[in-house]
């Protein structure tokens, strides 16, 4: 018996990391991977075809970076899902919903840390406006997915009040934030200093004020050393640049792992980004734009790295009752006895015409 197939929409490294490690669990499958797509959004495609979106996982590095880790990995790559019928599709976002699935059973898995609910948030809420518009704060809210699986109670009870149906939320744990502990062990050289993890913000077009970011930074290192770990699409030279002028003498990595800097360091400063979860994880001091109390109750759940297999075996009893339930529907049409039925009514009608034009 052929096997059945599953499309894993992926995105960041973080988000395709995700999905690979949830389809390792799932080999009695046949799976296949793209990086995120827009199909169904037409201007959002105009805009990805003129490079608009290369700053977003639409396209651009981001893109290509997905495509790399895919055939590195020797992972059959199925670009917007358009060679096969798939039993099941696993997403990382319900931002977009893409038209070639929204008639598949589907499993969102959440990737991190959601934004802060901002404007784009309350117009997608309230108003119906694109979920785009919020970012990552209106994930889960579409409800167009069978299964959401979650970080951790906490967050359950996050996206509950945001209005998503908990019948569909599971508390999984999300996979490469579950088990934070492994981290400790480590060759990096560094011990005892402050980070700073930077963000993208102003790669994707949002406002920071990155002088008062590194001043903060100093005031709270007081006198430690401090070592910047940048965010991968950062522009470096504009970043190494302002560190030097506002942080002298801090050291500064770029696309390094960030996970042995965050287990050896005392201090960890970040502003939206889900490593602050591995700082909290391990007992770090923290920094956040968040309030650190709050996040404490969001700490993914850490279950020695069985969450992806916690994804794959809600998603393969979900598979095997929506099977063996599936109501099989016969058209009349294709019954015998209405055939004949139709073409004696056709021929009355016939031999009605006939008649009437003699």
């Amino acid at each position: 018996m052929k096997k059945r197939k599953i499309l894993y929409i992926c995105g960041s490294f973080n988000q395709t990391t995700q999905m690979h490690q949830i389809s390792e669990q799932l080999t009695d499958y046949d799976s296949y991977f793209s990086p995120y797509y827009s199909q169904g959004y037409w201007y959002i495609e105009l805009t990805r075809k003129i490079g608009l979106m290369d700053f977003s996982i639409l396209g651009g590095q981001a893109k290509q970076n997905t495509l790399n880790y895919l055939m590195k990995n020797n992972l059959k790559i199925d670009d917007e899902g358009k060679l096969n019928d798939y039993s099941l599709v696993f997403t990382c976002s319900d931002m977009l919903l893409q038209k070639n699935i929204k008639n598949k059973n589907i499993v969102l898995v959440q990737e991190g840390m959601t934004d802060p609910e901002n404007l784009g948030y309350h117009l997608a809420k309230k108003y119906n406006f694109p979920r785009w518009m919020g970012g990552t704060s209106t994930t889960g809210i579409s409800n167009a997915y069978d299964i959401f699986c979650v970080a951790s109670e906490g967050y359950k009870d996050l996206f509950v009040k945001k209005g998503v149906d908990p019948n569909k939320i599971q508390v999984t744990g999300i996979p490469n934030f579950d088990n934070c502990a492994v981290f400790l062990e480590n060759d990096f050289p560094h011990k005892g200093y402050v980070l700073v993890a930077t963000s993208d913000m102003r790669e994707t077009y949002k406002y920071e004020n990155r002088k008062k970011f590194i001043e903060r930074a100093v005031k709270i290192a007081n006198g430690r050393k401090l070592i910047f770990k940048l965010h991968p699409n950062e522009n470096y030279e504009r970043a190494k640049e302002e560190i030097d002028k506002y942080a002298p003498g801090s050291l500064i990595f770029h696309k390094d792992n960030i996970n042995p800097m965050i287990a050896n360091c005392d201090v960890l400063i970040t502003r939206y980004s889900t490593v602050v979860y591995i700082g909290l994880a391990l007992g770090k001091e923290v920094y956040s734009d968040f309030d650190v109390s709050s996040l404490k109750s969001l700490v993914p759940l850490q279950n020695k790295g069985r969450s992806a297999k916690n994804i794959a075996n809600i998603a393969r009893e979900f598979l095997e009752k929506s099977e063996s339930s599936t109501v099989y529907v016969i058209r009349k049409e294709s019954i015998p006895r209405y055939k004949l039925i139709q073409r004696l009514k056709a021929r009355k009608r016939l031999a009605r015409i006939k008649t009437k034009s003699f």
